[in-house]
């Protein structure tokens, strides 16, 4: 490395150091313990190393770096700041501030730089794995022999923490098996944890155990700037296998009485320590002092940033000149773009039966969507067959081969969510996934993420209730549609027909943030009812009116899902019994609950006598719809291992049962 080189980075890692520990000084929270050890690492790659334009933070082309350790987020920030993207030094001593653009941990769309939002531990490598995957789909897409679009590196950061969640298993386990050999997983190995020394709670061989994924593994002592430079280097430019780099550094680097001890890695560092810390490491007493040195260094990277950037630009240029039809495809996935003949498409598209499952309902419009949309790519937990996730048109991805649109994810639900999240986040990838219902708790936190980031990612979900029957309680689901309904700004449809089916996909395609469609595997009666609305006016809006009363209703049944066909039959025999009675299909509590309060009291208002939920799961959010007074046809518990009549029967899914408990 040139020494005046070696000497500028040197002092951007003191630079880092110094902002990062000031920052969570003023707040008065937060991680100083990382930012301190794995400043040269951060020096390196913002300084050096990765191919990308701060002004210009979309940049297709560039390298990417996601902080799985989000914890230290401060160390982000800082680098961000130094390498130029909008991020000023006001939002640096706004660290963990009300509406500030530095949150606590970081976050997807609120800060320029950020390629996920990171913080529990271990998502950000699943998310890092995805982005890798999708990367090597768009450069299998797109590069020709002449033209080399896209050789972009991720990059991902971790601790400890990050290596013991369960998920980095299953998010590096299919990152060597696919053979992503653009994805570089740093390990800031400090061999401490929050709560005391590494070797109270681990002493596994982390080398053996990524050499056994089919890692490259190499290790560097990161806090000095020579090795990071030698070891990063080597692998940035023969890469061969997705790689882990084991960094040991000091957490908390620099602080006399804190580093080296968990007592560093999550609260402020305190006044006098701050003092002495500077004053070891040749900071000036300044707060967030910045050289000048760094700021002219980081002026005269940013030409080099636009200037790679516009070359790019040139071959891309000249790329669509060449091929056209390569050029289209980019700009549909790259958009996103949803023709205008598609909802009528789907709408036309016919089931060929009376009754069909809600599973294959899904199956024949990811066919149709499949055609239209070439961003979408799907996959499953092993359970493709089951849960009727595949394209069928299209071939698997495979070990590098990464032409197909299929994705088989083995049976790894929480790596498998947040994998489709790092797909989303490539920018040009609408992701669906698949597995059962009641396997959603394995992925839950990667879906909550999903929707506070606004990630426009599909989860398939089936086998969606009691009525799978003799699997049994440990795969019928009860308390799952609640629990998903629970996660703000994720929609959640449980159609009851092929045309509810149809129209929560073209719902959740218009729905730019994640939605779970919740489906059957028993058939479901096709309702001639459904299809009196349009997409936008029935599912569209969440619930509507299925059935009209011709006079004043006495009830009101309000169902989803295969609960639906029974309201109707209940309304039947109510009606042999001179009641009057109007059903309302609500697919979507969540969408229905953002209509304007007119539309919501025509559907469930009026002078109605009693209104029923008939839903096979627990009760749980129902009471907002029919009011204390309602009245749950639901699970009390968990279910029974049976042919799904006995289990109607037994509780109480049937018109006479239901009878019985309205009178």
């Amino acid at each position: 490395m040139d020494q005046e080189l070696k000497k500028e980075l040197e002092k951007i890692a003191t630079t880092i150091r110094g902002l990062s520990i000031e920052g969570v000084e003023k707040a008065n929270s937060g991680h100083p313990g990382m930012p301190l050890g794995c400043a040269e690492i951060g020096a390196y790659l913002y300084g050096h190393l990765m191919r990308h334009n701060p002004k210009n933070p979309d940049w297709v082309g560039r390298d990417r770096l996601v902080l799985s350790a989000g914890h230290g987020s401060m160390w982000l920030y800082s680098c961000l700041h130094l390498a130029g993207f909008d991020l000023p030094m006001d939002e640096l001593k706004n660290f963990r501030q009300l509406h500030s653009k530095t949150p606590g941990h970081p976050e997807f769309h609120m800060t320029p730089g950020v390629e996920a939002t990171t913080g529990p531990l271990g998502q950000g490598i699943g998310n890092a794995v995805g982005q890798a995957l999708g990367m090597k789909i768009l450069a299998e897409k797109f590069n020709t022999e002449k033209f080399t679009l896209f050789n972009n590196k991720v990059y991902c950061l971790c601790g400890d923490g990050c290596l013991m969640e369960g998920i980095s298993h299953e998010a590096c386990s299919l990152a060597g098996h696919l053979g992503l050999d653009n994805f570089i997983l740093i390990f800031d190995s400090n061999k401490i944890t929050l709560d005391g020394p590494l070797a109270q709670s681990g002493s596994e061989d982390t080398a053996a155990r990524f050499k056994a994924y089919g890692f490259d593994v190499f290790e560097m002592e990161a806090n000095d700037i020579q090795q990071v430079d030698r070891c990063l280097s080597q692998v940035q430019s023969s890469q061969q296998k997705p790689t882990l780099v084991i960094a040991h550094t000091t957490i908390g680097f620099g602080s006399p009485n804190k580093a080296d001890s968990h007592k560093v890695h999550g609260s402020p560092l305190g006044p006098e320590e701050i003092k002495l810390t500077k004053e070891a490491l040749g900071i000036p007493e300044e707060d967030f002092y910045v050289p000048g040195s760094v700021i002219t260094f980081f002026e005269e990277k940013q030409k080099r940033d636009l200037q790679a950037e516009g070359e790019w630009n040139q071959m891309f240029a000249a790329w669509k000149t060449e091929n056209p039809e390569l050029a289209k495809e980019f700009d549909a996935m790259i958009n996103r773009t949803i023709p205008d003949s598609l909802e009528k498409e789907l709408a036309d598209l016919e089931m060929g039966k009376d009754s069909i499952a809600g599973r294959s309902a899904s199956n024949k419009v990811l066919q149709k969507l499949g055609e239209a949309l070439p961003f979408l790519y799907g996959g499953s937990a092993d359970l493709s067959g089951s849960d009727k996730t595949m394209m069928e048109t299209y071939p698997l991805i495979a070990p590098h081969d990464f032409k197909g649109r299929n994705i088989k994810y083995g049976v790894r639900e929480f790596g498998m969510a947040a994998i489709a999240a790092g797909l989303f986040q490539t920018h040009m990838i609408l992701p669906f996934v698949g597995t059962f219902l009641t396997f959603s708790d394995y992925m839950r936190n990667a879906v909550r993420l999903a929707a506070l980031s606004g990630y426009h990612t599909f989860y398939q979900f089936t086998h969606d209730s009691i009525f799978l029957g003799e699997d049994g309680p440990t795969h019928q689901s009860v308390e799952h549609f609640a629990a998903l309904r629970a996660i703000p700004k994720l929609h959640v449809f449980r159609p009851a027909d092929s045309w509810e089916v149809k129209a929560s996909w073209w719902a959740m395609l218009k729905y730019q943030g994640p939605s779970a469609i919740i489906l059957s595997r028993q058939n479901l009666p096709e309702l001639s009812q459904s299809r009196a609305l349009s997409f936008e006016n029935g599912v569209g809006r969440g619930g509507y009116i299925l059935k009209k009363e011709k006079d004043q209703a006495d009830y009101c049944l309000i169902a989803t899902g295969s609960e639906v066909s029974l309201a109707l039959d209940t309304a039947t025999a109510l009606e042999r019994q001179g009641k009057q009675v109007r059903v309302v299909s609500m697919p979507c509590m969540d969408l229905f609950a953002t209509q304007p309060k007119e539309y919501i009291d025509s559907v469930l208002g009026g002078n109605v006598g009693k209104r029923v939920s008939i839903e096979a799961g627990i009760a749980q959010g129902w009471h907002r719809w029919i009011g204390p007074d309602g009245i749950t046809i639901c699970m009390e518990g968990f279910g029974e291992s049976a042919p799904a009549s006995d289990l109607a029967q037994e509780f109480g899914f049937t018109v006479d049962a239901i009878l019985n408990r309205l009178h």
